[in-house]
């Protein structure tokens, strides 16, 4: 299986420790830009609440992870895995996610 890049949106759509959501293959996908710089990119659906609203969360380092906190009962996403870490078996799509051109790209296996 090769891999292609699909673009999500502009880097300059990002706003620093703030998720945007957007459409990406008929999925909602969460993304952040870190105080680095660095993208991410995972599931806008929080399964413990059962909506989508984690780009609306907010951004922490907790436990030594960078994480979303979801809006709604605070479980917290690790941004590089998807990893819900207080219930491990709600975690989240994470996204490959790059930056090429001022645009913010997704991976898509083809």
């Amino acid at each position: 299986m090769s891999q292609a890049w699909n673009n999500i949106c502009e880097f300059s759509d990002l706003v620093k420790n703030t998720g945007v959501c957007a459409l990406h293959d008929g999925e909602q996908v969460a993304i952040f830009l870190d105080d680095e710089n660095q993208v991410y990119a995972i599931s806008n659906y929080d399964p413990c609440g059962n909506a989508y609203v984690l780009s609306r969360g907010i951004v922490a380092d907790y436990k030594g992870k960078l994480t979303v906190a979801s809006p709604l009962y605070k479980q917290h996403f690790d941004l590089t895995t998807g990893e819900c870490l207080e219930e491990p078996e709600s975690s989240v799509k994470a996204y490959q996610v790059r930056v090429e051109q001022d645009k913010v790209q997704l991976a898509v296996n083809i």
